[in-house]
């Protein structure tokens, strides 16, 4: 097998092409240099390689890579965007590799172009004509933002893997379960007019004034309905969080409205919530005579959970030494589970350094991982 560059180097390489998804226009970037330059490690060192365009309007990719061939096998997986940075509130270039303190500093660095440079590291500690089930290597777009990658992934079909491992920082922690996440958009429309007189108009503020206060009972109730000990916010959460309405004071508001976000603990249903809420909207709507929209600002991302008997896991926690744990946060799980196979979220790096200036991954944390992700290959595919 032909040799990579090192790790560093590898690292140096992804930093310097950005790849920024942002829902604002101004900041999104295409992901195509990242996906190119990993496609080109990949088929250095004897994968097969498929790219796939997933939005041409935006140009962005897919990569699947496959070594070896054969049923089972394991998916290492990523994402290859990162979020916008403040380039001013950063010690270093965010798009350069700084090698200080132990620490490798750099945007993406464990969230998580790192990733990349460590499971191909593993990779090639494999002798190739010893696998009897494949490697894939999974990159994709736009996590940071839609997840436009993973849904387009699912649509296709997934490789029929045993099991997975995402490279989100963790801390060398396997996770095994993850809130789900909704963000949603609710629109009131009334009737404009003059404020000396209320009749003239249909207040739209008000109306949503009755809404808010709906979607805090419906909190409520979540709660008591849903509980979870294994995370550190054990109920679902309901977040307003931005609300526009009206043009001036000494006019009825018109139209109002609010966004919010919804995360949903494991075995809770998006859909039913989903109705549950336009079921509310509705008699809201019919008692005050205004139109009232409900709408998503995201397609969402649902709850994630491995099996109770979780072969990975169980792997997970013996290798790394470290009992399974349940995050707030939302990775790209849920699309993977949902094809069958058996998938634990697992990295180097902390989520505490992810989307923050000076995000770093720390020198300590890289070999235990290759270590980690040549055990996972040795098990699943020799």
């Amino acid at each position: 097998m032909k040799q990579l560059p090192d790790i560093k180097q590898q690292l140096t390489t992804l930093l310097a092409l950005p790849s920024i998804s942002s829902t604002l226009p101004e900041y999104d970037m295409s992901n195509e240099g990242v996906i190119n330059q990993l496609a080109t490690w990949c088929e250095t060192i004897g994968f097969k390689v498929d790219i796939q365009c997933v939005d041409t309007e935006r140009k962005k990719f897919n990569l699947l890579a496959t070594l070896g061939s054969g049923p089972g096998g394991l998916i290492l997986s990523g994402h290859t965007d990162t979020v916008p940075c403040n380039i001013e509130k950063w010690n270093s270039d965010p798009f350069k590799l700084t090698d200080k303190d132990n620490r490798f500093y750099g945007l993406g660095s464990c969230d998580m172009k790192g990733f990349f440079a460590l499971a191909l590291a593993a990779v090639q500690k494999v002798d190739p004509k010893t696998l009897k089930a494949p490697i894939f290597i999974l990159a994709t777009a736009d996590e940071e933002t839609s997840m436009t990658g993973a849904r387009a992934l699912a649509s296709l079909g997934l490789p029929k893997a045993r099991a997975a491992i995402i490279g989100e920082p963790t801390g060398l922690k396997p996770i095994n379960m993850h809130k789900g996440i909704l963000m949603e958009g609710i629109k009131v429309t009334g009737q404009a007019g003059h404020s000396s007189d209320p009749s003239l108009g249909n207040n739209a503020m008000d109306v949503m004034h009755s809404v808010i206060g709906d979607l805090m009972n419906f909190r409520e109730e979540l709660k008591q309905a849903h509980h979870h000990t294994a995370f550190s916010v054990p109920t679902p959460t309901l977040n307003l969080g931005c609300i526009h309405g009206g043009d001036n004071p000494n006019r009825i508001c018109g139209q109002c409205e609010l966004h919010f976000d919804l995360r949903t603990l494991p075995g809770m249903s998006s859909t039913q919530i989903r109705q549950q809420i336009q079921q509310r909207l509705d008699a809201i709507a019919k008692q005050t005579h205004t139109k009232i929209e409900f709408y998503r600002l995201f397609d969402g991302v649902e709850s994630f959970a491995s099996g109770e008997h979780s072969e990975l896991v169980k792997l997970a926690e013996k290798l790394s030494g470290h009992g399974a744990e349940a995050v707030a946060f939302a990775t790209e799980a849920p699309f993977l589970a949902a094809a069958n196979i058996d998938t634990v979220v697992m990295g180097a790096g902390s989520i505490d350094q992810a989307h923050q200036p000076d995000e770093f991954m720390a020198h300590d944390q890289i070999e235990p991982m290759v270590s980690y992700i040549e055990q996972f290959i040795k098990h699943y595919c020799l």
